[in-house]
């Protein structure tokens, strides 16, 4: 290490789900700068897949167990401030509140946590500890709504220390994976002459798929002849679900798809990509289908409708009839019209939620926080 090299401390609850992608994002801010990344992972067992993943100069894997970080964390504590202590750290990026609980009293950098769902510091005991962590954190949401919600948690923090910085995608990775229309719908063993609506996510009243199956139950007199809904996931209510297909007439017509390994490899099989979330801080799955070319329509809630941003494509939460409306617009939709629809969300996916774009807004925030 020379004396003028420089490091930035990435520290990660773990790597399961969005959170490896999360760990990339981040990596790439520093591409091309005089900044080294070392990513730290609180619980999860060693990976080369991770590693990879990572994007970053020197990933660790601390390997706790969830048991083992719950309390206060000594061991974790521990040992971050070993790892704060090997480099010439400038500054720590903390995804979620228990690597920033663990950053800020394990070293005395500067952190920026990173939130990705609602609530984090809704416990007083949280925004006492934030309060007087207040001059070494700075907060950033994946969306305006995460964004807003710590800001009513926070409600004496000046507005420059909260601040949103969207998820986003390698775009031209994500769609070098994604495979053809056919081949999609093959490996899926969906028709390949079918109108099918998709939807991603697990299976959970967060995710309202029970509004995605009466909305489809609703307009499917109105849809194309054979239409399709099909649901990629898995989840406790895969059983309620079912039923509810069935109590609506509609089973032959919903597809369960189970949980499929790299599913966004598969999202050019929809004609139509739908998110029904109640409780969604970004949807990521958002981006992928805009990336897969497929127009998306989302409930008027959380993060989702900021990535839509088209009140022709959003719907009011849990209001069945007003998906039903919508898809029965966008089966009938001609090709000229999808088009512009589809060149509309490509436009928007490089103009807010590439890499490139994240780039200027993370150091414009980082200049006006130091």
């Amino acid at each position: 290490m020379t004396a003028s090299e420089q490091w930035v401390l990435q520290f990660c609850h773990g790597y399961d789900g969005p959170f490896l992608d999360c760990a990339r994002q981040y990596a790439a801010l520093f591409v091309g700068t005089p900044y080294k990344v070392c990513t730290v992972y609180l619980t999860g067992a060693p990976s080369d897949h991770v590693v990879a993943g990572s994007a970053s100069d020197e990933v660790i894997f601390l390997d706790y167990s969830s048991r083992e970080v719950r309390g206060l964390k000594l061991r974790a504590i521990r040992d971050i401030r070993r790892i704060s202590r090997a480099r010439n750290f400038a500054f720590c990026i903390a995804h979620r509140f228990k690597p920033v609980y663990v950053a800020l009293l394990g070293t005395n950098l500067p952190v920026i946590g990173v939130h990705h769902a609602f609530g984090d510091y809704q416990r007083r005991s949280r925004q006492l500890f934030a309060n007087h962590y207040c001059k070494r954190l700075a907060l950033l949401g994946v969306s305006n709504a995460v964004r807003d919600d710590l800001r009513a948690c926070l409600p004496k923090w000046p507005a420059e220390r909260i601040q949103t910085l969207y998820n986003r995608i390698d775009i031209a990775a994500v769609q070098a994976e994604q495979v053809s229309r056919e081949e999609a719908r093959a490996f899926l063993q969906l028709p390949q002459d079918a109108w099918i609506v998709g939807n991603v996510g697990r299976l959970h009243p967060d995710k309202d798929q029970a509004t995605l199956i009466r909305g489809f139950a609703q307009a499917l007199p109105n849809l194309p002849g054979g239409s399709l809904l099909a649901i990629m996931g898995s989840g406790k209510l895969e059983d309620s679900l079912k039923a509810l297909a069935i109590e609506l007439g509609v089973a032959g017509s919903v597809r369960f798809l189970g949980q499929v390994q790299r599913g966004r490899c598969y999202f050019k099989a929809f004609d139509l990509f739908a998110l029904t979330s109640d409780h969604e801080p970004f949807g990521m799955v958002l981006l992928e289908a805009m990336a897969a070319g497929v127009p998306v329509v989302c409930s008027d809630c959380g993060g989702g409708k900021e990535v839509v941003a088209s009140h022709g494509m959003l719907f009011p939460l849990a209001d069945s009839e007003a998906l039903s409306s919508l898809l029965m617009i966008q089966s009938s939709l001609a090709e000229i019209n999808r088009y512009e629809i589809i060149s509309s969300q490509s436009a928007r996916l490089q103009q807010e939620f590439s890499d490139a774009i994240a780039v200027e807004k993370f150091w414009y925030f980082y200049r006006h926080i130091e």
